[in-house]
Order: C-alpha cells, then structure tokens, then sequence
C-alpha cells in the first residue's frame, strides 16, 4: 500500500472514478480504493463498477478495496472492504473471511489498537484537513507517530498529502500514503501517480541510507 488511490467523481470535469482508477493503475499505484458515496443508493451500478474495477486491478496486481459497502465488495470480488468508527469490522470480518482485506480508519492509538483486536489487516488516519472530505478528523503528524507506534498493523495517511509532502507522512511511520484529489484533480493523473510513486520511493531509501 505504497501509493493508495481513493476514486472521485467531478472533482475534474468529465472524470468519473473509472478514469482515476485506470490512471492509477497506470502509474503505478499498489492499491486503489472505490469510495463511492454517488453510487450508494444504486447497488446495481455500484457492484458492476466494482466488478469492472476488481478485474483491473486483479490483472494489474494493484490491490483493490471498496469503501464501505461490504455487499458490493462481496459480490464484486474485490480484495476487500475499508470500513469507518461507524462500522462493524468484526461483523465484516466474519463475512470476509481470512483471505480478503480489511482496513479501518482510526483516529487515535486505542482505536488502532482496537481495529487489530477485531481482525482489521491495515489503519487508516487523516493526517490533514482535506476539502473532499471535510468531516474527516484530522489528526496531525505527532497523532499519526502515536497511532504507528501503537499497533503492529500498516498504517496509511491521508488527507492533504501530495507529493510534496508525502515523506513526511512516511517519516511519521506510516506503510503508505493515500490521496483522493492528488490524484483525481491533478491535470495528468497518470503523472501525478507517477509522481507520488516516486516520492515514496525516495523517501525509501532516504531512510534505509540515513
């Protein structure tokens, strides 16, 4: 979960999550997930994007997750299902079974801890205020090193992270990065997953040198 790409819709004018998710792929991202708030009262449609989605992915070897509809993770053959504080992992778990993804967003280090008592596979924080999704609590950076610190699962930070910034975020003890408009807003979504690839790259070995 190196690069991880979360799908919008509208926030460049004529891309739909289909276009971010293959630009993804293209670039060279290691995950992406379909968050699909549009499509929730549509199950149908929901399920055959993610289909089409989960057998890209699967040919590309890019993990892919949906957002919190188990039901259309389920029936789709997705990887797995990324799931809220106001969920229920351990319900989804027992549906998932062992061999697919589990991943819960967390805001601090008891509910990490707590994630990975319930069978989650990875965490999520918001490390910064981000405008496409703005109920989301940020956390910060010195929250996001506690919440590393305090669970043996990967962790992933989003929220307001670009390439700029994105080893910091890894500095902080985070597996990977996720982005949501760095991607689906950039210009060239292709080069701007390219770009965040390398960043994380770099900060890779920057760290295994240093």
């Amino acid at each position: 979960m190196d690069v991880y790409v979360i799908t919008s819709s509208g926030l460049w004018p004529g891309r739909g999550h289909r276009d971010v998710a293959m630009a993804a792929i293209e670039g060279g991202a290691s995950a992406v997930q379909m968050r699909t708030p549009d499509l929730e009262s549509d199950r149908p449609a929901a399920v055959r994007l993610a289909a089409e989605l989960a057998a890209r992915c699967c040919r590309a070897g890019v993990l892919f997750v949906v957002n919190n509809l188990l039901d259309v993770a389920l029936e789709s053959g997705a990887d797995g299902v990324h799931l809220g504080q106001g969920d229920d992992p351990a319900g989804a778990r027992a549906r998932l079974g062992s061999s697919r993804v589990l991943g819960v967003t967390v805001e601090d280090a008891d509910q990490a801890r707590a994630a990975e008592g319930l069978g989650a596979d990875y965490v999520a924080a918001t490390v910064w205020p981000t405008a496409t999704k703005p109920e989301a609590k940020a956390v910060g950076i010195e929250a996001v090193r506690r919440i590393a610190h305090a669970t043996r699962l990967p962790l992933v930070g989003i929220g307001g992270i670009n390439a700029t910034n994105a080893a910091d975020v890894l500095e902080a003890g985070c597996a990977g990065v996720a982005v949501v408009s760095a991607v689906g807003a950039a210009v060239d979504p292709v080069s701007a997953t390219r770009a965040l690839v390398e960043a994380v790259r770099t900060a890779r070995t920057e760290r295994q040198r240093g």
